[in-house]
């Protein structure tokens, strides 16, 4: 096997993405309809909760389920959009993201997120019969990531049965993809459990779609350099348009069929990053073919959109967090 041989089969099978605006016609992202369109739950991974163009394009994905395969619900992964009051908004119109969002998480202070839930409660708004709901998040287990993972998957799981929504899982990289041993880095040691893609994949086999939102180098909002060669997003980024959608699942060549079933490395950069330590952020323990059903890439990136001014707070070792006032 080598690479050429991936490139070539990346560029005959990858569809060309022409924007992340949400409100352009869908044209480029229909190919994603045809891959997803039996899923119960479509969970939408980014490999960081920094850069613009993942988020934006989830929001992006988000519309298009809604609108053209009838997704009534919503998981937003970090926090309960009814403790924030999101999911009163999207029913009444009381209150307004930008403020309701300023208690969330770090990484869902941001004005892409609040666009969404913006286009979220004008579309109950002209749908009061066939409204989109937030799947509320239950209290978590501290410091245990094994019984966290699961108890992220009996939320949706849960909401699913007791009203047969199909749902979007909006959410990070690490938590989506289906990985019965999937492990994150920096840590130490390194967290290898199963996650909530895991979970979910064994209660909706086929019904439970991953699709994952990748990308090669760029600014989110720090520095970030070329990955390793030995990761995938590196062979990503070798083929195909600067911004390609593409199923893992098309016929493949036997030499990247086992590519793509080999043990892989992809980054995944959470709210913490050192970019002289590019190689340790990253994903493993799996497949390419076992994470993911779809895979999104792009090959730059540019910063998030935050609510609130974001200032760079070095850490010990050259680890850069972003503090918020």
């Amino acid at each position: 096997m080598t690479k050429t041989e991936i490139h070539q089969w990346i560029a005959r099978c990858a569809h060309p993405l022409n924007t992340t605006d949400p409100g352009a016609p869908p044209t480029d992202l229909l190919p994603l309809l045809d891959a997803v369109r039996d899923a119960e739950v479509v969970a939408v991974g980014s490999a960081t909760r920094q850069a613009h163009e993942l988020a934006a394009l989830s929001h992006r994905i988000l519309r298009l389920l809604v609108e053209h395969l009838g997704f009534r619900a919503v998981v937003l992964e970090g926090d309960d959009p009814e403790r924030l009051g999101l999911g009163a908004y999207v029913r009444t119109g009381e209150g307004d993201p930008r403020d309701l969002l300023a208690d969330a998480r770090p990484f869902l202070r941001l004005e892409e997120v609040a666009d969404a839930v913006r286009w979220l409660r004008t579309y109950n708004s002209a749908h009061p019969d066939d409204p989109v709901r937030f799947v509320a998040a239950s209290p978590y287990p501290p410091q245990n990531r094994t019984a966290l993972e699961r108890a992220m998957a009996q939320d949706v799981t849960r909401w699913h049965e007791r009203t047969g929504d199909k749902i979007v899982y909006w959410g990070g990289l690490g938590h989506t993809v289906s990985g019965s041993a999937r492990t994150t880095y920096p840590t130490t040691p390194p967290a290898a459990h199963r996650n909530v893609g895991s979970h979910l994949r064994e209660h909706f086999g086929d019904g439970y779609a991953s699709v994952a939102l990748t990308f090669h180098h760029g600014n989110a909002p720090y520095p970030v350099p070329a990955p390793p060669s030995g990761f995938a997003d590196t062979v990503l980024a070798g083929a195909g348009p600067d911004a390609y959608l593409l199923d893992l699942r098309a016929d493949a060549p036997e030499s990247v069929r086992r590519w793509l079933a080999a043990p892989a490395r992809t980054r995944l950069i959470g709210p913490a990053y050192d970019p002289a330590d590019n190689a340790a952020y990253c994903l493993s323990g799996g497949s390419l073919a076992e994470w993911f059903d779809i895979v999104l890439h792009f090959r730059e990136i540019t910063p998030v959109r935050f609510l609130t001014p974001q200032h760079p707070a070095p850490a010990p070792g050259g680890v850069v967090r972003f503090r918020h006032d």
